[in-house]
């Protein structure tokens, strides 16, 4: 992100840290992982931080799998799905096309 020229506020491993620092810092984008600590709570995270914080979010996966996928589309419909390894060009187009 910062290569794009974005400042990063935070950098969080689990959930709990992920809210607390989106409600403490109010970021204009989160990139949300899938996976938080072991389980796919990066999903629920990012539907309260969009709800809560109104904060586009922007997945990286290297679970691609179409439930998984699914899953996302249900909570989060807008947010664009990056699958790992992530590179610039396409961060930079999904975190453009998530904030405007």
């Amino acid at each position: 992100m910062r290569e794009l020229g974005f400042d990063v506020c935070a950098v969080a491993s689990n959930e709990k840290d992920a809210m607390e620092l989106a409600m403490s810092n109010r970021p204009d984008v989160v990139v949300m992982d899938v996976y938080l600590g072991g389980t796919r709570a990066g999903i629920e995270t990012a539907r309260w931080l969009r709800e809560v914080c109104h904060v586009p979010i922007v997945f990286v996966t290297a679970y691609s799998e179409d439930g998984t996928l699914e899953r996302i589309r249900q909570v989060v419909p807008e947010a664009p799905v990056l699958s790992k390894p992530v590179y610039r060009d396409t961060l930079a187009n999904a975190v453009s096309k998530a904030i405007h």
